[in-house]
């Protein structure tokens, strides 16, 4: 249960035949956990002060005794995580650092028998253990053979062997064109969420995979493609809590389609739709003159959801396309643009660019409802994965980071100018939009070419690098100099120097109008927003229809729809105004 006023979580056991709370395992501060033992047993990691989780117990459910401790991690650059594989036959225990990641084999059947080491490779790789019918399975981008990997892979080892190091086989041959994104087991079937170019798929492969050869192509395992709608931008796997289920659980998203939560029955070939936003798509018929006497609420139960009319997908209304652009540097990058067929006027059209570019995570480039209101009013809408995000690679967010960071500002003002020089967004009515770190990403833009842009909302951002990464007592600052660079480095600090949106406010300039929203109990430091506001008050041209406002809460916007609703319906109305101005 989340301890709001501590920021952190407390552990409790509930007995579902009496709906009582055991009375132990109790704990405070706990990062994550894992059944052990047929139930019987629960493995549970605790943080200490600074949020880093350093101890491993494991608790007898029943038993009087006090929870053993199975593992402490003094080292103040140590991360411990636990997790059970899905069939639940072995646990693993994960230890990040900055210099090595490793992964720890338990036996769940008797969880106090001592830990295994299996795996060990470089810091911050991604390393995922299941298990399947006597093999594990690791799915990891670690370097392979020293040499770094850009994409995920599988591995597999027999989960008996006994060779010291373990031996691991590649699953798959090594395919440029077909990389792996996401895997997930069953008994039965591993899934494979796959991307080719920009095209994610979604496929089914028996098990046990043959044991013939030690690497295969995927086209041998004759592999089973799932129908899906097009323009997908993400797939994730759901919990799929059941490992001897036929029906497998998956979450679609699209810039084309609201996100839908879906099942996929194996044992007969269809797709059920669980969850989705459904009331729009009548309305947008309604708007656009093709409405029908179809009910508004309409039945999804009974739907194959691979058949194209049973998906809420708006594709009929809005258009989505693609386009490489290429940044400063001759590096292409990929700019995704959705806007509506009826109402998108050529060369005179607003546009909006998200961006965000940090962490190697993938851009949100979902259906989001609020955005609708701009679509229908001849909106370009448009997406810029410059260096830093993810999607690329480890390579694309490594080349997006500590001295190579102004290249993802670089690839996000190349896209707002492709946008203004093709005459898809009209000149003077271009908007950015930044959340957290994308936030520093547009307003670093701003400051570069404040005459590209018309407005800008900033989301709790990021906008003083330069003074809150020198303060490590400030929650995630530490893990934030792997990103955004170390400032006790001459080299880091002076790319934090360049590319800081608060010490490179240019003056005497006309700066776009920007509404910042922050709350004083998020994480981020909401001073950084107030500072970045008043230098940019005090040092640019005033000019009323342009202005720079700061919107600031007492509460977390994130934990209240109504908030979330109230704060999106603010921003439009803005954007909008601002463009009619």
């Amino acid at each position: 249960m989340y301890d709001k006023d501590n920021d952190c979580f407390k552990l409790f056991v509930r007995n579902l035949d009496f709906g009582s709370l055991c009375s132990k395992p109790q704990a405070d501060r706990v990062s994550n956990i894992a059944w052990a033992k047929d139930g019987q047993a629960l493995l549970y990691v605790v943080t200490d002060d600074n949020k880093r989780p350093f101890r491993l117990y494991c608790s007898m459910l029943g038993s009087n005794g006090e929870d053993v401790l199975l593992l402490e991690e003094p080292r103040e650059n140590i991360y411990l995580s636990i997790r059970h594989t899905k069939d639940f036959r072995f646990l693993t225990l994960n230890t990040f650092s900055t210099t090595s990641s490793k992964v720890f084999l338990i036996n769940s059947a008797d969880p106090l028998s001592g830990m295994t080491l299996i795996w060990e490779c470089e810091a911050q790789a991604h390393c995922i253990i299941e298990h399947h019918q006597g093999y594990l399975y690791l799915f990891t981008d670690a370097a392979k053979q020293g040499q770094p990997v850009d994409h995920h892979y599988l591995l597999r080892s027999p989960s008996a062997c006994s060779h010291s190091p373990r031996k691991w086989e590649s699953v798959f041959v090594d395919d440029q064109e077909l990389i792996i994104e996401d895997v997930d087991f069953c008994d039965s079937y591993l899934v494979l969420i796959v991307r080719e170019g920009r095209k994610y798929r979604l496929c089914l492969v028996s098990l046990p995979l043959s044991t013939a050869k030690a690497s295969l192509h995927l086209k041998e395992l004759n592999p089973q493609f799932l129908p899906i709608p097009d323009h997908v931008s993400q797939i994730l796997p759901g919990p799929n809590y059941d490992y001897y289920s036929s029906i497998m659980r998956f979450m679609i998203t699209s810039p084309l389609m609201p996100d839908a939560i879906v099942d996929y029955n194996i044992s007969n070939g269809k797709w059920n739709i669980i969850q989705q936003q459904n009331l729009l798509h009548e309305r947008t018929r309604v708007l656009y003159g093709s409405a029908s006497s179809v009910n508004v609420f309409k039945d999804f139960s009974s739907c194959n959801a691979g058949e194209d009319h049973s998906w809420n997908d708006l594709s009929e209304y809005y258009a989505c396309e693609y386009y490489d652009v290429s940044s400063h540097d001759g590096v292409l990058v990929p700019l995704t643009i959705i806007y509506s067929h009826h109402r998108k006027k050529s060369s005179k059209s607003p546009g909006l660019l998200h961006g965000h570019g940090a962490y190697g995570e993938i851009l949100d480039k979902r259906w989001r409802s609020e955005l609708k209101s701009l679509l229908d009013r001849g909106w370009v809408i448009a997406f810029a994965d410059v260096r830093g995000g993810g999607g690329g690679g480890r390579k694309w967010h490594h080349d997006g980071r500590r001295t190579k960071k102004l290249n993802s500002v670089r690839d996000y003002v190349s896209c707002a100018k492709f946008l203004v020089e093709e005459e898809i967004v009209q000149e003077g009515k271009l908007a950015g939009w930044g959340y957290s770190a994308g936030g520093l990403l547009v307003a670093s833009a701003i400051n570069s070419c404040p005459d590209l842009f018309r407005a800008a909302v900033l989301q709790v951002p990021f906008l003083d690098p330069s003074s809150t990464l020198v303060n490590p007592i400030l929650p995630l600052t530490p893990a934030d100099y792997e990103e955004f660079g170390y400032p006790g480095d001459a080299q880091d600090f002076q790319a934090i120097r360049q590319y800081s949106p608060y010490d490179n406010i240019q003056k005497d300039t006309l700066y776009p109008a920007v509404l910042i929203t922050s709350s004083f109990n998020t994480r981020f430091g909401v001073w950084e927003a107030a500072k970045w506001v008043a230098r940019v008050r005090e040092y640019s041209i005033y000019d009323p229809r342009r202005p720079v406002l700061l919107n600031l809460t007492t509460d977390i916007v994130e934990e209240s729809r109504y908030l979330q609703c109230k704060e999106s319906a603010m921003e439009m109305a803005f954007l909008i105004k601002m463009m009619d101005s």
